[in-house]
């Protein structure tokens, strides 16, 4: 009976360590990459998507992306669709930072690492890094862009903000924001010695065109006195633009237009032209190919230490750099 239990023992072990060696020796051609996409509701969104299948057929691997239609129900049904496909990888941008921690711990019990790309997860989830824009950083830098581009727009004012946010309890957001916040103080503090804005009212989007729109409608009606616009996003801050110019307002002479991050070719069109103040750049292509690279390694058995949060460059993109990066056949 001993003698069986350890021919046993020895099959065992033998097919894991088959297992553990053809995984290590996948090559591009057998692997299969997951992408649950929580909304293609914005542009950004698609074209992150895009990117990623476009990086992943250079590098010759499959990808399957999924959109979950802004829906954390069907995002945590869309990732167990994704690990009955059998992928080695899976990149997940989670609708919600906490409801899809129980996603990122199946997708590990099932062997498949997990990725999180461009939103945040709660602590507690299961997986390798996160790629995003520092969006701390780039909103910093574009807080400091707008206490300069107040002193010489609107010298000797004090800035009175409308507030456009993505989504309640976003951690992305919530980042963005405060990066903002703290570039102002600061530049207000080297600058002048003293530091302090205000928040007139603080409206929510919901990362759209429509919603930036709706928001700065409200905002305006109740606070026709605001002479900033921040958005989280380029897109709610191009609906934002729309509202400014219904009311009758000129865009950067009566209210500066900023948003923390994007980098969305209409907005970058309009710095050009003078009609939107600045963005931070959180590109859906360098962070869907970072992405999609790190998968790849990932799933070719590469050993490699990876921080928690793998950042793109930070930059704050105003009329003095816009051309380096406005590309008009861009997707986004």
């Amino acid at each position: 009976m001993k003698k069986v239990r350890l021919i046993v023992a020895l099959l065992m072990a033998v097919t894991l360590l088959s297992f553990a060696v053809s995984a290590v020796a996948k090559d591009e051609s057998g692997i299969t990459i997951g992408f649950s996409q929580y909304t293609l509701g914005a542009p950004y969104f698609k074209a992150q998507v895009e990117a990623a299948k476009a990086k992943a057929e250079e590098l010759g691997v499959k990808l399957v992306a999924i959109d979950a239609q802004d829906d954390m129900v069907k995002q945590l049904g869309d990732v167990e669709d994704l690990l009955s496909q059998g992928i080695d990888v899976l990149i997940l941008n989670p609708k919600d930072p906490k409801g899809l921690v129980p996603a990122t711990k199946k997708a590990t019990a099932a062997g498949v690492p997990v990725i999180i790309i461009d939103s945040s997860i709660d602590p507690s989830a299961d997986f390798v890094t996160t790629v995003q824009s520092n969006n701390d950083e780039n909103g910093e830098k574009v807080g400091e862009w707008l206490v300069q581009e107040m002193s010489r727009l609107m010298p000797g004012q004090r800035i009175k903000m409308a507030l456009i946010s993505g989504a309640k309890g976003n951690p992305v957001g919530k980042a963005r924001r405060n990066g903002v916040f703290k570039g102002i103080l600061e530049e207000q503090l080297r600058s002048k010695g003293q530091a302090g804005f205000d928040i007139l009212a603080q409206g929510w989007g919901n990362w759209q065109h429509e919603g930036g729109l709706e928001a700065m409608e409200d905002i305006l009606v109740a606070h026709p006195d605001v002479n900033v616009l921040l958005a989280e996003n380029d897109s709610m801050a191009l609906g934002a633009m729309r509202a400014i110019e219904n009311a009758g307002l000129t865009p950067m002479k009566d209210i500066i237009i900023c948003a923390a991050a994007d980098g969305q070719k209409e907005a970058l069109q309009l710095i050009k032209e003078g009609k939107y103040g600045a963005t931070g750049m959180n590109s859906p292509v360098l962070t869907a190919h970072m992405a999609v690279e790190i998968a790849v390694e990932i799933a070719k058995g590469e050993e490699k230490e990876y921080p928690k949060v793998t950042y793109t460059p930070a930059i704050c993109i105003t009329k003095e750099n816009v051309d380096q990066y406005y590309d008009p056949n861009a997707i986004f």
